[in-house]
């Protein structure tokens, strides 16, 4: 799928469900890979995500199903958790979303 990185500044994210995640601030991309590796997100849902004292979090591109008008991108069962020694970018571990 070719998308211009520009076009995805300040989309809105949902789940497959229809929860809302939040907004698209910025984007990662892995320059070796040349691909776009992660989703920085404000406006954070608290009942999508516990991000803490974070200003937001960082989505996995891999979590991503359709981009459009809005990004839609798996369902997430269970919240990132806060940890205390503030490791990983999301201000949490990570959650996969084809967990059963």
């Amino acid at each position: 799928m070719e998308i211009e990185l520009s076009s995805l500044y300040g989309q809105e994210i949902y789940t497959d469900r229809g929860v809302y995640v939040g907004r698209i601030e910025d984007v990662n991309v892995d320059i070796t890979e040349k691909r776009v590796s992660g989703l920085a997100v404000r406006d954070i849902n608290p009942n999508a995500f516990d991000a803490g004292d974070k200003a937001g979090v960082i989505i996995p591109y891999r979590w991503v199903i359709a981009i459009g008008d809005i990004v839609l991108i798996k369902h997430v069962r269970k919240r990132l958790v806060s940890n205390e020694e503030g490791e990983g970018s999301s201000g949490g571990e990570e959650v996969n979303p084809n967990e059963e």
